[in-house]
């Protein structure tokens, strides 16, 4: 029986989504004939042709002249430009024709849209030419990328308006999945008659499918934002190839599915999966070989003949960590992926820039105590680690199969000792790659330890400040203070090594005086060059973290959630401080938008909010220069 594993519409659009690299490597290993394909890149490609923005117009066309938004005006102003444009600038975008550069940085050859007016407001801010201020003279490549982005932005904001009013690169239809407690608004949505994307992917299934003709389909949802397009994928397979049989599994499914009752879910697949996902195929494929019966399925969720749902879950062990086999991107049109430049921070444009191998160092978290976290959940709680030897035979046989030497290393929070036993374990076979990955900013990574990093091509790490208030980073049980992250991340950026810290607001009894402390902190940790980028969340409270499963003791009272059949995270909450955070956060946003491009450094914090009564920031203006006395 051969397996397709597909990454459904909308994951990424630099780099595969590893899920179904993970899977099709650990497939293989096992000796089965398994395959793979983004249909999420296919889909964003399919619409940025001639073609397929001449359907684009039609569609426009279709809207009464008074419904048509500003980036749709625009389009139909100059779609003659956008049509001769369009295969120069994905060409341009998957690095397959750099010398484009300079026409498109003579701002003559590609059409502006709405999107550029970003460009005009730092204009006004710089007093110049923002992009010759952010790139140098040597930038011509980054800023021509930044340019050709903001286009292909353009057009992604007349796909929403004029095509499917739900798309989005990443969160696609988002809205309909996430925390929905039952499945009626997706099942409405699918018996809806289908957009243009909505064809343009069921071709997109049907040509995969009579490809590979696959007995078994894999779905991976790894986010809310995927769930639709992914059972508009499954709802083509089950009408026009009925004998084939799906599975769906994910981090989505993973973390939002765990007390699914509702069985019209299974109209559209007929098996669903939690957590680590070999163990349960294993199990999977024995039963569709018949070799095991539906009661020996593993973490499974079935629709019995009562048309009732089951959760199966014969208890046998995962697979080990060091035995998943290694991860491969044999299928995935690897040189189609487009480096996008959304912002001009450079730690920042790792998330979109560059076609990186994604590799997990370590399975879990070692310290799955952050009390924001889920860390009750498999994904976290399993901590399993592989040995420097066999992480680096793993980088070894993805770099001889890819060409691409740039790793990022997606662990919840990989572990020190690990990451030095890996970092000198390639430096003893002369195993030259860059890489980044994800870290708590604890006392153990030394400046001596940061640079022995660096040497083994470490170039960028991100890791949770979160509140950046000694108080609230113990309430959360995050195991650092303010003091020991400005020194960790010091150290990190003293060995060439950009940070980029999770900031967060809105966390059960934060005061506004300890938010306008948290920005001046961050003002401070920007000035000192100990982060380079960061980015403030807004504090969801989910059921899984240890907030949700006991809010009392953190000042709080959820709000009792709906009968659930569905999905089920997102809680909502009563915290006693009073405090509006949405409106506190527009200004933390547009402050720190403000650090990572090098501006506002001299401004007292409490006037990037525009609120009345905000206080100052009582933290003194050199409190982490002091504290980098102590390194």
């Amino acid at each position: 029986m051969k397996i397709l594993s597909l990454i459904p519409p909308m994951t990424q659009l630099n780099t595969p989504y590893p899920s179904t690299a993970y899977l099709t490597g650990f497939l293989r290993s096992r000796g089965f004939d398994a395959v793979q394909e983004d249909l999420a890149l296919a889909l964003v490609l399919g619409f940025f042709t001639q073609q397929g923005l001449l359907e684009i117009k039609d569609q426009a066309l279709k809207l009464p002249e008074e419904n048509r938004s500003a980036s749709i005006n625009f389009f139909l102003d100059y779609f003659a430009d956008y049509q001769s444009t369009i295969a120069l600038a994905i060409a341009f975008l998957q690095g397959r024709d750099s010398t484009l550069a300079h026409r498109i940085n003579s701002r003559t050859l590609l059409p502006e849209g709405p999107r550029f007016a970003s460009l005009d407001a730092y204009d006004e801010e710089e007093g110049g030419d923002s992009l010759a201020w952010a790139f140098g003279a040597l930038g011509s490549q980054d800023r021509a990328r930044h340019l050709a982005t903001l286009y292909l932005n353009d057009l992604s904001d007349v796909l929403r308006d004029a095509v499917d009013e739900r798309f989005e690169f990443v969160r696609y239809a988002e809205s309909l999945a996430g925390s929905q407690p039952t499945f009626t608004p997706l099942a409405d949505a699918l018996a809806a008659s289908p957009t243009l994307m909505d064809v343009h992917l069921q071709e997109l299934t049907r040509a995969s499918i009579d490809r590979h003709q696959p007995g078994l389909v894999l779905l991976s949802v790894p986010f809310p934002g995927a769930m639709y397009a992914a059972l508009r994928i499954a709802q083509t397979i089950k009408r026009d190839y009925p004998s084939i049989k799906i599975g769906l599994g994910g981090g989505y499914v993973n973390t939002e599915l765990r007390e699914l009752t509702d069985p019209r879910i299974f109209d559209f697949v007929d098996y669903i999966t939690l957590d680590s996902g070999e163990r349960p195929l294993l199990a999977l494929l024995e039963h569709l070989n018949g070799k095991r019966s539906a009661e020996r399925l593993v973490r499974t969720f079935i629709r019995n003949a009562d048309n009732e749902v089951r959760y199966i879950n014969w208890q046998e062990p995962d697979i080990p960590f060091e035995e998943v086999g290694t991860a491969t991107w044999d299928g995935l049109p690897l040189n189609s992926y487009l480096s996008l430049l959304d912002m001009l921070n450079p730690m920042h444009r790792l998330w979109s820039d560059g076609r990186w191998n994604k590799l997990t160092v370590a399975h879990g978290c070692y310290w799955k105590k952050c009390s924001f976290c889920d860390v009750s959940l498999d994904y976290i709680s399993r901590y399993e680690t592989a040995s420097a030897n066999l992480l680096v035979d793993r980088i070894e046989a993805i770099v001889a199969e890819t060409g691409q030497t740039g790793f990022h290393f997606v662990d919840e929070a990989a572990p020190p000792k690990v990451l030095k036993a890996l970092a000198e374990e390639l430096i003893r076979r002369k195993v030259v790659i860059s890489w980044w990955g994800n870290i708590r900013f604890e006392k153990t990574f030394t400046p001596e330890l940061c640079e022995l990093l660096a040497q083994s091509g470490c170039i960028a790490m991100s890791g949770g400040l979160e509140v950046a208030s000694d108080r609230l980073l113990d309430l959360m049980k995050k195991g650092v203070s303010v003091e020991q992250v400005a020194q960790v991340t010091k150290g990190f950026s003293d060995a060439g090594i950009l940070v980029h810290a999770y900031l967060m607001y809105g966390f059960p009894t934060q005061t506004v005086q300890e938010t306008v402390d948290s920005l001046e902190y961050v003002r401070q940790l920007f000035e000192n060059g100990c982060i380079q980028s960061g980015f403030f969340h807004r504090f969801t409270c989910t059921v899984h973290s240890p907030v949700g499963l006991d809010p009392a003791a953190y000042g709080i009272e959820l709000v009792p959630l709906p009968p659930i059949s569905f999905a089920k995270n997102d809680v909502a909450f009563i915290d006693p401080a009073g405090v509006d955070h949405d409106l506190l956060g527009i200004g933390l946003k547009k402050a720190i938008y403000n650090f990572m491009h090098g501006v506002g450094f001299e401004e007292d914090v409490h006037k990037w909010f525009d609120i009345r009564g905000i206080p100052k920031a009582s933290v003194g203006r050199n409190k982490i220069a002091k504290a980098l006395k102590h390194i």
